[in-house]
C-alpha cells in the first residue's frame, strides 16, 4: 500500500493504543460502539461504510473519510460506488466539501494503487 495509507494507519494505531492505554471507560465504550456499528447487520458492511463515508465527507473530517475509504476498499466497494457516494456527499455538503473530495480521491487512488 502507498505511503499515505501506511502513515495514516500507523499514526491511527499508535494514537489509539495510547488513548486506550489510559483505560477511560467512556472512551473504550465509544471505540467499541464505533467498531461494532460497521459490522454486518440489517445493512451490509459495504452500505454502512458508504454511509459513514458520506457523513464524514459532509462533516469534512479527513481522518474519518480515510477510515471509511479503507473500510470500503476492504469490503470490496467499487470505485464507481465510492465516487457516486462522494458525489452525493458533495451535493449535500456543498462546494465546501470539494477540497475533502480531492483528498478522498487521492487516498482512494493510493488504496487501489491507481
Amino acid at each position: 500500500m502507498a505511503d499515505q495509507v501506511e502513515e495514516f494507519n500507523a499514526y491511527r494505531t499508535k494514537m489509539n493504543d495510547k488513548i486506550l492505554a489510559d483505560d477511560n471507560k467512556i472512551i473504550k465504550r465509544i471505540f467499541n460502539i464505533d467498531t461494532n456499528a460497521y459490522k454486518s447487520g440489517h445493512l451490509d458492511v459495504q452500505t454502512k461504510e458508504l454511509l459513514g463515508l458520506v457523513a464524514s465527507a459532509v462533516l469534512r473530517c479527513d481522518d474519518c473519510i480515510k477510515y471509511h475509504l479503507e473500510g470500503c476498499f476492504k469490503a470490496g466497494v467499487t470505485k464507481e460506488q465510492v465516487m457516486e457516494s462522494l458525489s452525493i456527499a458533495t451535493l449535500v455538503g456543498g462546494t465546501i466539501v470539494i477540497p475533502h473530495l480531492r483528498r478522498a480521491y487521492e487516498f482512494w487512488e493510493e488504496l487501489t494503487n491507481e
